[in-house]
């Protein structure tokens, strides 16, 4: 008959600590599968950049959004801010050997393009009925839902930082349109210097 050896003190000591580096790998493992998953290449720089050229419109452009001048103001810098971003995010993911037209990346550029081109479309409606007080809300709304969605399968700080942008452009629907202007540094200003300098922190520029 054999006989079943004692269970040694160290044996017993031994066992949590194996169960912590069991768990430490799989902790490793998880997140390693989730980087090659996700889409960080994003440019936390090219966000803050962004704020930054929002603040300089905010100062430029007049108070009401009714005024030529608002409308063209907040497009140039629009596109003078997809620029730089798009630019710094590209640099980004070369540095980090990271594909942008395959993979997360596709994912996230199909998440995030759709809202964005609805915003384009919605845009010259509204300013052809003559409503452009209703834009601050619109592109507020709309870059939320691009930068949520596109989130899923980018950085995990993404979503959060478009359901700020959600939550700003449903006060600005009900605001008065002189809040227009305010409400726009604090969104594309604030909350993107805000995300920009944490996403730069985390993810590596």
């Amino acid at each position: 008959m054999s006989s079943v050896p004692p269970l040694r003190l160290a044996d017993i000591e031994e066992t949590p600590a194996l169960h912590a580096r069991a768990m430490e790998n799989l902790r490793f493992i998880r997140e390693t599968m989730e980087r090659a998953a996700a889409f960080t290449a994003v440019s936390g720089w090219g966000v803050t950049a962004t704020g930054v050229l929002a603040l300089v419109a905010a100062a430029v452009a007049p108070a009401q959004p009714a005024a030529p001048r608002w409308l063209l103001t907040w497009v140039a810098t629009l596109v003078l801010s997809v620029a730089i971003s798009g630019w710094a995010t590209v640099r980004k993911a070369r540095a980090a050997r990271v594909p942008i037209l395959s993979g997360p990346g596709r994912k996230f550029l199909l998440a995030f393009l759709p809202p964005m081109m609805v915003g384009a479309l919605l845009t010259a409606e509204l300013v052809r009925r003559g409503e452009p007080t209703m834009l601050p809300g619109a592109w507020l709304l709309l870059y939320g839902t691009a930068v949520t969605a596109s989130g899923a399968f980018s950085a995990r700080i993404l979503p959060a930082m478009g359901g700020c942008f959600i939550l700003l452009g449903a006060l600005a629907l009900f605001a008065p349109p002189t809040w227009s202007t305010a409400i726009m540094a604090f969104g594309f200003g604030g909350l993107h210097l805000v995300f920009g300098f944490l996403i730069a922190r985390s993810y590596g520029g």
